[in-house]
């Protein structure tokens, strides 16, 4: 006979599957952890006897409450103090990693560019290429038809695809490329820079009203080089940490005194985007 302690042994064996479905829909690990543990009494309060499969009932439980809290949350994120970014989160407790599905729907690029979507499209994309869940089994999930799912699917693919990756780095060669622009943009290299970026290369610097940042995106090759350049006659650069977000290589320094976390998003070898994390409400999940 299942008891309470062997229903709670079965969900925490699938907590880092959900923390990384929840996180994957909200951007927020504070927020993914929240409706992780939201779902723990429901499950254990589940007629669990009818239940066949235990990670699909999970998965629909974790989607419903991370959907509600998305809601909740678009119109904080329009009054955000600049640009909002997603939580950049040491790789290891993104939960499994084990498919290109996986890695791919939690890159921090493509955490960012789901921003775009509606929670229903976001919620399709996500359950369909990294949890490989059917139509039918995602149209049961949001209370719809499969039809609706394969449009939303194919809509929400269509608005994402410009913003895609065509051809991936390893992490060596990324972390490579990483190291190679903060050395430009630390030494004031601008002929490295320009080497370096696409010529529509947009930047994110994500303050959050909690650290000095840029308040729009910097869009454009020569606009970024300019702004980098006024950082560095500004303000002191520290030593860069190579750390494991997103399930890519990143870096944390401190510019100014003022810690952050720096990705980039790379096309055809070039870096296309430049996403630096200051908030330090977000920073709470970076290794040391």
């Amino acid at each position: 006979m299942e008891t309470p302690a062997s229903a709670t042994e079965q969900f925490e064996s699938l907590r880092p599957l959900l923390l990384g479905l929840a996180y994957r829909l909200l951007g927020s690990m504070k927020d993914a952890e929240s409706v992780v543990q939201d779902a723990h009494p429901r499950w254990q309060g589940a007629d669990r006897t009818g239940i066949r499969e235990p990670r699909v009932f999970l998965i629909t439980v974790v989607t419903g409450l991370a959907l509600e809290r998305l809601r909740a949350a678009r119109a904080t994120r329009e009054a955000y103090t600049g640009p909002w970014l997603p939580d950049p989160v040491a790789t290891d407790v993104l939960g499994p990693l084990d498919k290109a599905g996986l890695r791919d729907t939690v890159g921090y690029c493509a955490v960012h560019l789901m921003e775009r979507l509606s929670p229903p499209e976001r919620a399709v994309v996500v359950l369909r290429e990294a949890f490989e869940l059917s139509y039918g089994e995602i149209a049961r999930i949001l209370d719809t038809t499969e039809t609706n799912c394969r449009q939303m699917h194919l809509r929400s693919g269509r608005r994402l695809a410009a913003g895609r990756n065509r051809f991936t780095l390893s992490d060596e060669d990324h972390a490579k490329l990483l190291t190679r622009f903060l050395e430009a943009a630390q030494s004031g290299d601008l002929a490295g820079l320009f080497e370096l970026l696409t010529e529509d290369v947009v930047a994110w610097y994500d303050g959050g009203g909690k650290a000095r940042a840029a308040q729009r995106p910097v869009e454009g090759r020569d606009q970024v080089m300019a702004f980098i350049a006024g950082q560095v006659a500004r303000h002191p650069f520290g030593t860069p940490r190579r750390v494991d977000v997103n399930g890519r290589p990143a870096a944390a320094l401190a510019i100014d005194g003022i810690d952050q976390v720096v990705t980039i998003d790379v096309r055809d070898g070039r870096i296309d985007g430049i996403y630096a994390v200051l908030n330090p409400e977000k920073l709470g999940h970076i290794p040391t």
